[in-house]
């Protein structure tokens, strides 16, 4: 990265996990690099089915289904140059753990969750995963649920830790339909659609001129 006075400071893009409880962060996880690509899709959630009711077809029920797909890279070389202690030890296991723990329950709650069934308990509630959010700048805080993950190691140390890897996670956006409006998560969300309806009333307004029309039908 240059270092000239002038270069504009680079973000990161990360996630960050909330306690669904307190509300407090637990966790921020910076990506190293931000990926070069970001895939976005949104299914929106109509009413009825094809040959429904025709009042319906222009209804929606809630907010679309919206999917986010990124690949992100963890390189230690930097870290190898400045001779980290920690990185010649374990190369980016870290790194890959930290990322691999947002799709597992603690060994702590599994463990309470084993004394439960162990004790007679007839009903054992799924375990509370912190609430995480996906960070790509100010203007795109979202809650997330991670719906798929996968890691490619590229690059080994002569102990066969990983020191370069491809991390690709699949998130979806959680929205008001499916944590309410009055949790932390709801909020972010109703924020997140807010901003992007001001953002959607500042471009000029098209006219139908350029459309090569002078009136409707």
């Amino acid at each position: 990265m240059t270092t000239f006075p002038g270069s504009p400071r680079l973000l990161k893009s990360g996630i960050v996990l909330v306690d669904p409880q307190s509300g407090a962060i637990s966790r921020i996880i910076a990506l190293q690099y931000n990926p070069d690509t970001l895939t976005r899709t949104l299914a929106p959630k109509v009413v009825g089915a094809e040959g429904s009711d025709r009042t319906e077809a222009t209804r929606l029920k809630g907010p679309p289904v919206e999917t986010i797909k990124l690949d992100a890279e963890i390189d230690a070389a930097d870290q190898l140059e400045e001779a980290g202690p920690l990185v010649l030890q374990v190369g980016i296991h870290p790194q890959l753990a930290a990322l691999e723990g947002l799709v597992y329950p603690t060994a702590s709650q599994l463990q309470s969750s084993r004394a439960l069934s162990a004790s007679g308990a007839l009903e054992i509630a799924p375990m509370l995963a912190p609430l995480t959010l996906f960070v790509w700048s100010k203007q795109r805080i979202v809650p997330v649920r991670l719906t798929d993950l996968s890691v490619t190691e590229e690059a080994f140390d002569p102990n066969l830790n990983p020191i370069r890897a491809k991390v690709s996670l699949g998130m979806r956006v959680l929205s008001v339909d499916d944590l309410g409006f009055d949790q932390t998560g709801g909020s972010l969300f109703m924020a997140y659609l807010q901003n992007k309806e001001k953002l959607a009333a500042s471009t000029s307004p098209g006219t139908l001129g350029a459309l090569g029309l002078t009136g409707l039908p």
